[in-house]
């Protein structure tokens, strides 16, 4: 057994991860659901170490080493990536594999709704981005860059841990930076982007109150800025990315926020009842009533506010749920475990 052999499986079974831990068998996920793969033997902790040092350069074993965990990309080969999270458990190493293809999917490939191609067109402003782990945030935004990438001639900056997905040569300049790699720092990176001559930023993952701070300043400065945020809802996200200041600086951040905000998108991958996973998205776009809100401190009237304005592109989980299992691609039951707000997506499933 080596790596290269548990990735042709990966790619085959088109698996969007593989895990490798002492005392389990090689595990992929597939669909959302992971499944063991029945024709190998549990795992030693020498044989996962083996497999892991097998693709480390010397740099990164002694990160590991010192670190106990590590992120970092690695090319398959012409047609797959991985974005590999490598750490300690039981004081034996582990690993995951996330499955990445190489050549980026459009917005309608993805399912996404049409509003997102408007984002592609925005010269300025704040777009996130949100949901769990694993609910292709990082897919997402690379449609929307890509489309950005292929139709206009732009300066766009990827801050990254680590790089997914490589742009292709088009109309802009795309600059990528790995942490650890082509940066020492979030913030190193953070605070020297402006001197970049940037249009577009994307901030592969919003971790705290630097920056968040410096995202929001980054978008203040006139410039468009995708990043994601680990937060169920468009709601939350709101109240999320003003929590993280200190009280005293909580209401400038809502002037921030609310004057900077173009929209949040929300998703979550369902599975399909044919096989596959399709978006469920969650849409809020910034009217000049949730503007008004976000100022205000008034997050609560956002939900209100989505459910009245469905013909500007705007739209609860529950809705997009539901007109799902109306096309019937996905199953009620299905819908309901994904759901936030039951009693809504029943009602609107029956109309």
């Amino acid at each position: 057994m080596n790596i290269k052999e548990l990735l042709d499986i990966v790619v085959k079974r088109r698996a969007s991860d593989l895990h490798l831990l002492a005392g389990f068998p090689p595990t992929i996920r597939v669909d959302g659901e992971l499944v063991a793969l029945p024709e190998y033997d549990k795992l030693s902790a020498d044989v996962v170490s083996e497999l892991i040092f097998s693709i480390l350069s010397p740099e990164q074993g002694e990160l590991i080493k010192a670190n106990k965990e590590l992120d970092f990309s690695y090319q398959y080969d012409s047609e797959a990536r991985f974005r590999i999270n490598v750490y300690v458990q039981r004081r034996t190493l582990a690993v995951n594999f996330r499955h990445l293809t190489v050549k980026i999917p459009t917005i309608d490939e993805l399912n996404l709704p049409g509003v997102c191609h408007s984002f592609a067109g925005l010269r300025q402003g704040f777009i996130l981005v949100v949901g769990p782990t694993g609910q292709g945030k990082s897919t997402t935004i690379a449609a929307v860059i890509n489309e950005i990438n292929l139709t206009r001639a732009v300066h766009i900056v990827t801050i990254e841990d680590p790089i997914e997905y490589i742009y292709p040569p088009a109309k802009s300049v795309v600059s990528q930076r790995e942490m650890h790699l082509d940066t020492y720092s979030w913030n190193n990176a953070l605070r020297g982007v402006l001197r970049e001559d940037p249009d577009v930023v994307l901030i592969g993952e919003m971790r705290d109150f630097e920056t968040i701070s410096a995202a929001l300043t980054i978008a203040e400065t006139g410039h468009l800025v995708f990043a994601t945020l680990h937060t169920n809802d468009a709601a939350q996200t709101v109240d999320r990315v003003v929590d993280v200041f200190p009280e005293n600086q909580q209401k400038q951040a809502r002037l921030q926020l609310g004057n900077v905000l173009e929209a949040i998108i929300s998703q979550r991958l369902v599975p399909r009842t044919k096989g596959g996973r399709l978006p469920a998205t969650e849409i809020l776009l910034a009217t000049p009533a949730v503007r008004a809100s976000i100022r205000e401190g008034k997050s609560h009237m956002i939900n209100n506010i989505m459910q009245t304005s469905g013909e500007l592109g705007m739209m609860l989980l529950e809705k997009s749920l539901a007109e799902w299992v109306k096309k019937g691609e996905i199953a009620l039951e299905t819908a309901q475990n994904y759901c936030l707000r039951p009693e809504e997506l029943m009602k609107l499933a029956r109309r």
